[in-house]
C-alpha cells in the first residue's frame, strides 16, 4: 500500500449507533451501508455481533452484500464474542474481527484483572481471532490514559498473537495533537513489530479536539483513522469522516496523504444518517452543516461574486452540494423532482418517486415555492410499517385559557380517537398521544427549527424519549408545527417500540455489560 495512503474505518453503525437515541432500523443500517461501500469507504464496522440478534443480522446481511468495502464486527475480548463475531462476518469477501479490552488503570478494574492476567488474556483472544480470519484488529481501550511500559508490552502481545491492525483509541477525547502524534510515533519507534502493521487512531470529541487529534496522528505514523458520518458517536461523538477527508483533500500541501473517498457524496449521506438516526446536524458544523458554504456578510458576498475561492476553501460540488437553490413549485413535474433529487444526491426508483412526488405536491399547494431544504425533508423515513400513526389532529388554542386537541392515531391498523387539553396545542396534542397510547415515556428533548425561510416554512421537530433505560429519537417536518411535533413524537414512539424487542430487534447492545469480559 502507498505509504501515504489513509485507510478511512466507519464506524457509523457501531460507534455512532451507540449514541444515545441514534438506534437505527435494520433497513435503514443495510442502506447506510450500501451507502458508505459506494462512496469507497475501506473497512466499515457493521455491528457489534454478541450484542443482540438484531444486530447479528445486520452484520452478516452487510457482509453478504458488500462489493467493495471490508466488513468489521466488534468483539470483547473472550472467546465467545470472537466466535458469534466470525459467523457474522464469514460471508463478506473481505472481513475484519476488531476485538478490545480496557487497558487502562480505570478500565482493567472493570474485569478485575491483574496487568499479567491481562495480557494473557490479550494474547488468548487474539490468537484465536486469527485463526478464525487473516485479518484481525486490536484496541486497547482508553489507551491514551494507560501507563506507557504496559500499552508498549499489551500491543507487543497482540502484534505477535497475530494483529494486523492496531487501533489506539482515545475512548474519553483526553488527549491533545501534539500528544496523539508524538504517542503514535513513539509506539511505531519502539514496540517490536510495530512496523509490520497498520496504527491506527479513533478519536473521541469530549474536548472538541477529535479531527485535530486523527489528523495528527497520522502524521505521527497511523494509516488508518476511525470514524463515523457527521461526527456521530458517544456523548460528544467522534471523528467526523468528512472533515478528516476534506482537510486532508484541502490542505494536501501540508498534509500530503490521499483517501479512496469519493467526496462528492458526502452530503447525501449526510443528509441520511441525519434522518434515520434523528440527530440534526448543526447550521454551522464544518462541511456538512446548512451554514457551511453560506455567505450573509455584505463584504463576503461582494467578495464571493468576484472571486468565490475569496471566502471559500473549497467548492460546494466537492461535497456533492449542487451550485444553485432553485425554488420547484405546485406545477413543476416528475422529471423536475427527479433532476432536482439527482443534483442533491438522492437517486430513486419509479415507485419511490411516485410517493415522493405525491407529497411534494401536498407541500407544493401549502407553500408558494419548495426549496432544496424542503426536497430533503421529503426523503425522510417511510412510516408505512410503524404500529403507531398520526392520521388526523386539530387543536384550539389562543389567549386566556387552555388548548384542546383532537386526535386520531392509527394503532396496530385500527384507528382511535382522543380528546385532550393542555398549556398550549403540543402538551394537548402529547397528553392525547399518550391517552392512545399509555406509555412512562420522560421527555427529554424538544426542539423545532425551520427548514426555509418564510411564514409558511416547514418546521423540523425533534423529540427525544426515554423510557426503562432505552432512549430513542423522532424527527418530523410539517408547514403545522403543531403536526409536526405529533408526528416527531409519535415516531420516537415507534422507535421505543423497536427498542424494547417488539419489532424483533432484541436486546439493546448498550446493555451489554463489561463485566463479563473477563
Amino acid at each position: 500500500m502507498d505509504k501515504n495512503r489513509v485507510v478511512i474505518f466507519d464506524t457509523t453503525l457501531r460507534d455512532g449507533e451507540q449514541s444515545p437515541g441514534a438506534t437505527m432500523t435494520h433497513e435503514e443500517k443495510l442502506e447506510i451501508a450500501e451507502m458508505l461501500d459506494e462512496m469507497g469507504v475501506d473497512i466499515i464496522e457493521a455491528g457489534f455481533p454478541i450484542a443482540s440478534e438484531g444486530d447479528f443480522r445486520a452484520v452478516s446481511e452487510i457482509a453478504q452484500r458488500s462489493k467493495n468495502s471490508r466488513i468489521c464486527g466488534l468483539a470483547r475480548a473472550n472467546l465467545t464474542d470472537i466466535d458469534r463475531c466470525a459467523e457474522a462476518i464469514k460471508h463478506a469477501e473481505l472481513n475484519r474481527i476488531h476485538t478490545f479490552i480496557g487497558t487502562s488503570p480505570l478500565h482493567r478494574a472493570i474485569p478485575n484483572l491483574t496487568m499479567d492476567e491481562m495480557a494473557d488474556k490479550i494474547h488468548e483472544t487474539v490468537t484465536h481471532a486469527r485463526n478464525l480470519t487473516d485479518n484481525v484488529q486490536w484496541s486497547p481501550m482508553d489507551a491514551t490514559r494507560t501507563e506507557w511500559d504496559y500499552l508498549c508490552r499489551v500491543i507487543e502481545i497482540a502484534i505477535k498473537a497475530g494483529a494486523t491492525t492496531i487501533n489506539i483509541p482515545d475512548t474519553v477525547g483526553y488527549t491533545a495533537p501534539v500528544e496523539s502524534a508524538d504517542l503514535i510515533k513513539r509506539l511505531i519507534e519502539t514496540v517490536p513489530g510495530a512496523d509490520e502493521v497498520i496504527f491506527a487512531t479513533h478519536c473521541h470529541n469530549d474536548l472538541g479536539m477529535a479531527t485535530a487529534n486523527a489528523l495528527a496522528a497520522v502524521a505521527g505514523g497511523a494509516r488508518q483513522i476511525e470514524c463515523t458520518i457527521n461526527g456521530l458517536g458517544e456523548r460528544a461523538g467522534n471523528t467526523a469522516l468528512e472533515e478528516v477527508v476534506m482537510a486532508m483533500k484541502t490542505r494536501n500541501d501540508i498534509m500530503p496523504y490521499t483517501t479512496g473517498i469519493d467526496t462528492t457524496k458526502i452530503m447525501a449521506i449526510s443528509r441520511r444518517v441525519s434522518t434515520v438516526s434523528g440527530f440534526v446536524v448543526q447550521p454551522n458544523k464544518a462541511i456538512v452543516g446548512k451554514n457551511a458554504f453560506a455567505h450573509e456578510s455584505g463584504i463576503h458576498q461582494d467578495g464571493m461574486l468576484k472571486n468565490p475561492e475569496n471566502f471559500e476553501i473549497m467548492r460546494p460540488e466537492d461535497v456533492g452540494l449542487s451550485g444553485t437553490s432553485l425554488p420547484l413549485g405546485k406545477h413543476s413535474g416528475r422529471a423536475a423532482l427527479r433532476d432536482k433529487l439527482e443534483q442533491l444526491g438522492f437517486e430513486v426508483g419509479d415507485n419511490q418517486l411516485k410517493d415522493i412526488f405525491v407529497r411534494f405536491k401536498d407541500l407544493a399547494d401549502r407553500k408558494k415555492e419548495v426549496f432544496d431544504d424542503d426536497i430533503i425533508t421529503l426523503m425522510r423515513t417511510d412510516d408505512a410499517n410503524d404500529t403507531l400513526k398520526l392520521k388526523t389532529l386539530r387543536v384550539v388554542c389562543g389567549t386566556g385559557g387552555p388548548a384542546d386537541a383532537t386526535l386520531v392515531m392509527e394503532i396496530d391498523g385500527k384507528e382511535k380517537t382522543a380528546i385532550e387539553s393542555g398549556d398550549g396545542p403540543v402538551d394537548a396534542a402529547f397528553k392525547a398521544i399518550r391517552q392512545l397510547h399509555p406509555n412512562t415515556a420522560r421527555l427529554e428533548l424538544y426542539q423545532v427549527h425551520a427548514v426555509t425561510a418564510g411564514t409558511d416554512a416547514q418546521a423540523t421537530v425533534s423529540v427525544r424519549l426515554s423510557e426503562d433505560g432505552n432512549i430513542a429519537t423522532g424527527e418530523s417536518a410539517d408547514t403545522d408545527t403543531v403536526v409536526a411535533s405529533a408526528k416527531a413524537y409519535i415516531h420516537a414512539l415507534n422507535r421505543l417500540l423497536v427498542r424494547r424487542g417488539k419489532l424483533g430487534d432484541g436486546v439493546d447492545a448498550k446493555e451489554i455489560n463489561y463485566k463479563d469480559m473477563a
